[in-house]
């Protein structure tokens, strides 16, 4: 989910643009619901490059789940696709 208005933080939206943002994370919930039928889903919003945010846009991510999908799930989402987890080096 992504806001209209540029700004880099979620601590930057108004109460309405922050209602927008959670109704329309509630409407993406639900179509994934239906069309994929995941067991969880991981939300994420990296605020600040100290949260490791490296697009300086506010934006929510919804990511299904399923289970097994990998061998632990613990630790978040940026080890959710493993040969994407370190997509800014080119590190192993």
């Amino acid at each position: 989910m992504i806001p209209k208005r540029h700004i880099g933080s979620f601590f930057e939206t108004s109460p309405q643009e922050r209602t927008a943002l959670l109704e329309l994370l509630d409407q993406a919930q639900a179509a994934a619901c239906t069309e994929f039928r995941p067991d969880g889903f991981n939300i994420g919003i990296n605020d600040g490059a100290a949260a490791g945010q490296t697009v300086p846009h506010l934006h929510i991510h919804l990511i299904p789940r399923f289970q097994g999908d990998l061998p632990d799930a613990r630790g978040g989402v940026r080890w959710v696709i493993p040969d994407k987890a370190d997509y800014w080096s080119s590190r192993a």
